[in-house]
């Protein structure tokens, strides 16, 4: 079987991650897609508008947590669960997208997978990228039925998240025309690509590079971009923060572009609903 091949599913890890998420994952009966008696308010968030779910699950690889989002979307198809916002950290990952192009690598595949990297083609949208220790990944799974602009709304309204929190750190990012992701310069911080599904939910999302070791890009043309490079906060700051302070950050920008009451449902949170 190829680097590329399907590998088998994580069952057992699967597993364990919907019992832990039990709480947020089985109401019982039906229920308002927007809200549920377990939910919890980010006392912090200024937006009032319908309920968006935050879990924040840890280092967690690559296949797994790709398991958790299928099974996290049916279940949004089907209202049993609110708008999510995941957050993870992956071991050393690549990732090729429905666009790209296996010689934007610049290591083989299969050297990559033998120096303990994970390499896979993946149903998103864009070319080759990398996630790793030091990177905060966002999978939102939420509905754009009935809303207007399709994925290119959403696709800017990622970036629109992703500028906003930045600022947080002293980061002034913007966007490139004709190139998806956040810029500092010609430099990449922040990738996107996306999947909405035949029944209009999100998948995948962004990696925003918090204390990410840049020379695994090095393998890579990032994003099939050659001309232009990437960077971090850590680099540009000289600070990098903590993955649970970063998806606070980012979660609450995503309440203000998207208008979400972000409801914080995490092993880690404390008791005010927020991370630790």
């Amino acid at each position: 079987m190829g680097v590329f091949g399907k590998r088998d599913a994580h069952v057992r890890a699967l597993q364990q991650v919907i019992e832990a998420t039990n709480a947020f994952l089985v109401f019982g009966g039906l229920f308002s897609p927007w809200s549920g008696p377990s939910m919890k308010a980010d006392s912090t968030q200024p937006n009032a508008g319908p309920t968006c779910t935050v879990r924040l699950l840890g280092r967690m690889d690559y296949d797994t947590a790709w398991e958790f989002q299928k099974s996290l979307a049916e279940r949004r198809a089907c209202l049993q669960v609110p708008d999510t916002l995941l957050f993870v950290e992956h071991p050393p990952t690549y990732t090729l997208g429905l666009g790209g192009r296996e010689d934007n690598f610049r290591t083989p595949p299969s050297e990559l997978a033998r120096l303990g990297a994970v390499v896979r083609r993946v149903d998103r949208g864009g070319d080759v990228t990398f996630h790793g220790p030091g990177q905060l990944v966002g999978y939102p799974v939420i509905s754009l039925e009935g809303r207007r602009g399709g994925v290119l709304r959403y696709l800017r309204e990622l970036e629109e998240v992703l500028i906003v929190a930045l600022k947080h750190w002293g980061v002034q990012a913007q966007t490139i025309r004709r190139h998806t992701g956040v810029w500092v310069g010609n430099e990449k911080i922040a990738a996107i690509g996306v999947k909405v599904t035949t029944r209009h939910i999100t998948q995948h999302g962004f990696a925003l590079n918090l204390s990410t070791d840049l020379r695994f890009f090095d393998h890579i043309v990032p994003c099939g971009i050659p001309e232009k490079g990437v960077t971090s906060i850590g680099r540009l700051t000289g600070y990098a923060p903590s993955l649970q302070q970063a998806a606070k950050t980012v979660a609450q920008a995503f309440g203000e572009v998207f208008h979400r009451c972000m409801a914080w449902e995490d092993a880690s949170a404390g008791t005010d609903g927020n991370p630790s």
